[in-house]
């Protein structure tokens, strides 16, 4: 049998490109999964901040103009509350898995580094302790009930503190308990610590504390509270 080597058989090689709108629709399925109640939410205000420019319009006497300037108000009020619904039942998936405190660090995208393995871990409770490095200082972020995960905490500040000569060290326990952090709030948290080390220091503990390593557990991949959200770029047009 000849071989079809005619242009339209050959494979072009490149790939389709996800539009904004399939990005919306990605993250309204996801949300209405754990959240049936988005979709009369969204309409809601959609209608509702129409409504609110028709009334206007009807009273400076110009209805039809502020009507139709009304439009993208409500197409921009309901992405706005579709974004902040599409978060929520993101954290919502990941709460209460194991290693879901990195997830949440993993949407800050700058002035942060990560280890992306636990640095210290209870191997019968599976309590764990994040480490990152700003200009801040280290930040640990253990998550576990309050009681045990102290603790753990207490223990990994000494380990590093003994190592990075004096540099601040910060403690945040993630859960719901007295004096914990919530998942949601973890990295807005991390985000307002104030700077206090330059370029060369966060480098040079950096250093210091790549000799501690770290223990290698899964942790929950495959959902990203930001990219959850729909692409505002996108929706502006690009």
């Amino acid at each position: 049998m000849a071989r079809d080597t005619s242009p339209a058989a050959a494979p072009t090689g490149k790939v389709k490109k996800t539009r904004w709108y399939h990005q919306v629709w990605q993250a309204y399925q996801m949300t209405r999964k754990a959240d049936p109640a988005v979709t009369w939410i969204v309409l809601a205000v959609f209608f509702g901040v129409i409504v609110l420019g028709l009334v206007i319009g009807l009273l400076v006497g110009h209805w039809l103009y502020v009507l139709l300037l009304s439009i993208p108000f409500a197409a921009l009020g309901a992405m706005f509350i579709l974004a902040r619904r599409a978060e929520t039942a993101a954290y919502t998936q990941i709460e209460g898995q194991p290693g879901a405190a990195f997830a949440a660090l993993g949407t800050i995208r700058r002035g942060w580094t990560f280890t992306q393995e636990p640095v210290a871990v209870d191997p019968r409770t599976q309590d764990m302790v994040f480490r990152g490095v700003g200009k801040p200082g280290v930040v640990l972020v253990g998550e576990g009930p309050a009681p045990r995960i102290a603790k753990l905490l207490e223990s990994e500040r000494k380990r590093t503190a003994r190592v990075i000569s004096g540099a601040p060290i910060t403690l945040i326990q993630v859960g719901d308990g007295e004096g914990q952090v919530s998942l949601r709030k973890l990295p807005r948290e991390v985000q307002k610590l104030r700077g206090k080390l330059t370029k060369p220091e966060i480098a040079e503990v950096n250093k210091r504390l790549t000799a501690l390593g770290g223990i290698k557990l899964p942790v929950p991949k495959g959902v990203d509270p930001m990219r959850a959200r729909p692409d505002r770029k996108g929706m502006r047009g690009r």
